[in-house]
């Protein structure tokens, strides 16, 4: 491991609350505004935003209330209807943050993806994205879907769902995973908050919390130096020969782990599938191999 490894490495063992706490302090003394955010739901399974909701340390009732004003996300906010879309307006006159999951549909002018339906028109997804990016200070794509079309995008991809970056002209900074843990998406917006762009990897993924392999911090790391494979699900060994693609794939999984707990692919005992990889799924498959 290089030296420009290993330094990133210690900045990838601090956790999102060190970065959110410096963003809310700033907030709290006046020297910046909370900043608004809009969190638009396309093609996928709302994965991420549940993922969100599970967010410890900090929780995401500290996210939500101290560091930003979540303008609209149609699955936890109150308001409903037109109503619901005339938030999502009103934010467009601020300075805000756009956060988008999943894939952008763009066959049948996006009708596979309606976010509402306003004074007598259907909204499609990629209509309120493509709104919401012209005037967006930052533009974060969670979940590999938004990033890379993940499943959504994924052979024979019938609604033409692509990433949030080859749908729209401007930088996007990708967060993968399915789910995104919420760590990297608090982390993030927290970073963008206090110190503006976090710096990016050829993939435009915060090297932060993607800078190394899961592999290169993996717990069994040690079996693989040694040559001692599992053979079946459950063993203790390296996994690498049933097809783990942890040494191909950048997130901190094993520091941080999953809801607070020590719960991640490789720590029950199940080979990481490379579900944050630029190629997932179709290229990480098959995800169990004997």
């Amino acid at each position: 491991m290089s030296s420009k490894e290993i330094s990133c490495e210690k900045i990838c063992e601090s956790k999102a609350l060190e970065i959110s706490e410096k963003a809310v302090d700033k907030v709290k003394n006046g020297e910046i505004n909370k900043i608004n955010l809009i969190w638009l739901e396309a093609n996928g399974c709302s994965g991420n935003i549940i993922s969100l909701l599970d967010a410890s340390n900090p929780q995401v009732g500290y996210f939500l209330k101290e560091m930003v004003n979540m303008t609209y996300d149609n699955s936890i906010m109150a308001e409903a209807g037109e109503k619901a879309y005339e938030r999502f307006l009103d934010t467009l006159n601020t300075e805000f943050i756009l956060a988008v999951e999943g894939a952008v549909s763009i066959k049948d002018e996006g009708k596979y993806n309606i976010m509402a339906f306003y004074k007598g028109k259907d909204i499609s997804a990629g209509e309120a994205v493509k709104q919401a990016a012209l005037k967006a200070k930052y533009i974060v794509a969670v979940g590999t879907c938004a990033s890379n079309g993940g499943i959504t995008g994924a052979y024979p991809n019938p609604s033409t769902g692509i990433s949030l970056q080859n749908f729209l002209d401007r930088p996007v900074i990708n967060l993968p995973g399915c789910p995104c843990n919420p760590h990297w998406v608090i982390g993030t917006i927290a970073h963008l908050i206090l110190k503006g762009v976090p710096e990016l990897d050829s993939e435009n993924r915060p090297k932060i919390f993607y800078g190394i392999t899961i592999h290169d911090r993996c717990p069994r790391r040690g079996y693989f130096e040694k040559k001692i494979f599992a053979k079946a699900l459950g063993d203790k060994e390296c996994m690498f020969k049933l097809g783990c693609r942890g040494p191909v794939t950048r997130t901190d999984c094993p520091i941080v782990e999953w809801n607070d707990h020590a719960s991640w692919p490789i720590g029950i005992n199940t080979p990481c599938i490379g579900c944050a990889n630029s190629r997932f799924p179709d290229k990480m498959e098959p995800f169990i191999k004997y």
